[in-house]
């Protein structure tokens, strides 16, 4: 124990003494690490917002019928182009003849101006929405009430604000029972949102919801709804999408070869795809952490092996006065992997400086993940002891008479 200490003694006296020739050394690993660490985090940040985002959209249990479905096939996306609107007439047809199926919620939503007396807002997107509204996580009311079934199902201008078009309508002011301008007609809000907050510099507390028919009079009924669909059970979600796809093709009389006239999207799926996306990015990044790796460890093989050069004597001395191969084999790659170690701690530290910095001074979120920095100090450490394999092996195979001789 008291030779690996000393061997991690000398090795950080060299990088002391020699500061600028260990920074050239350690180089290639601090900017191997340090990438780690910055990518892993910025990958990691980016798919925890995408994760929030969507399942605050679509809900985690939850699926959305539409128009079009997700698709990269051009001659697919050309086919659903021409598919008929979802009406609420589907939505009728998914609640009757879907056993698995909770809750049907038909929305619609698009942006216009919204005002409160002289201050006025452009492109909000308002959301017109059925009473099963209420049976879905995504709506929450921090001040006032939820719309209730009644005003939705008489068709009432009132309105639920988002948590950020309150504070910029209204200020410090409370907003219940306030009379809003909605595209110039004239809406009592009746609750605020939660606030949500933002993923990627948009917030997501800039829209107001309320009831499908008022939506339907200021923008008319010809516009494709979205069904959003509740499963009774969340670990029944694609017995439940099956159920809803047969529902909707009886309903719209589709033959059994005849594709379907909808989409489905999931928020599994979705994230499925931006997924395959982000690790592909994440893989060809990692080729390059480790191109920067191998030029580190070659650049430390060749400090190592100078360092040997440097104690032939040393070394001759120590074999001559009964040290083993094995000996010297152990402190030269001590030795070597302290400083390939040295070199990975910089670089974690950089790495989390740079990661947070970007997080902090633009959109992309960053997330720094233990497991990373706990890989970035192991791969480190593995490659001071591969690439000081080498020097350590020519370090003991010396012979002692002709060490000794060395000038």
């Amino acid at each position: 124990m008291s030779q690996i200490l000393e061997s991690v003694r000398l090795a950080l006296s060299s990088i002391w003494v020699n500061k600028l020739r260990s920074l050239l050394t350690l180089l290639g690993n601090i900017v191997a690490v340090s990438s780690i660490i910055t990518v892993v985090a910025l990958i990691t940040g980016v798919n925890q917002a995408v994760t929030t985002a969507i399942v605050s959209d679509l809900g985690a249990d939850s699926f959305v019928i539409q128009r079009t479905g997700i698709t990269q096939n051009e001659d697919e996306f050309e086919r659903q182009r021409s598919n008929p609107n979802v009406t609420l007439d589907d939505a009728a047809a998914v609640r009757r003849f879907s056993t698995t199926v909770q809750s049907v919620m038909a929305q619609a939503q698009q942006n216009t101006s919204v005002a409160y007396r002289t201050e006025e807002l452009e492109s909000v997107q308002v959301q017109g929405v059925t009473e099963e509204y209420l049976d879905f996580t995504t709506f929450d009311a921090e001040r006032g009430r939820m719309i209730s079934p009644v005003e939705v199902r008489r068709k009432r201008n009132v309105a639920l604000l988002g948590w950020q078009i309150a504070d910029r309508l209204f200020g410090s002011a409370d907003p219940i029972d306030k009379q809003i301008r909605v595209a110039g007609v004239s809406f009592r809000v009746v609750g605020v949102s939660a606030k949500k907050g933002a993923a990627f510099g948009n917030s997501l507390d800039e829209f107001l919801v309320v009831p499908l028919g008022a939506y339907q009079k200021l923008f008319g009924a010809r516009q494709s709804l979205q069904l959003m669909v509740r499963p009774r059970d969340p670990t029944r979600v694609q017995e439940a999408k099956d159920e809803a796809r047969v529902a909707l093709r009886v309903e719209r009389r589709l033959k059994p070869a005849e594709p379907d006239t909808f989409g489905m999207v999931a928020s599994d799926s979705v994230l499925g795809i931006f997924q395959q996306a982000t690790a592909g990015i994440a893989v060809v990044l990692v080729g390059i952490v480790g191109l920067s790796l191998v030029v580190g460890g070659i650049v430390i093989m060749n400090i190592m092996l100078m360092v040997v050069s440097e104690r032939t004597r040393e070394i001759g001395l120590r074999k001559a006065l009964g040290a083993k191969r094995r000996d010297i084999m152990s402190q030269v790659l001590t030795e070597s992997i302290t400083l390939s170690l040295a070199g990975g701690v910089v670089g974690v530290a950089l790495g989390t400086l740079f990661a947070l910095t970007i997080g902090s001074l633009t959109p992309v979120p960053a997330a720094v993940e233990t497991w990373s920095v706990a890989l970035g100090v192991i791969i480190t450490a593995m490659v001071g002891l591969f690439f000081g394999w080498y020097p350590a092996r020519r370090a003991a195979m010396l012979d002692p008479i002709d060490a000794l001789r060395r000038e």
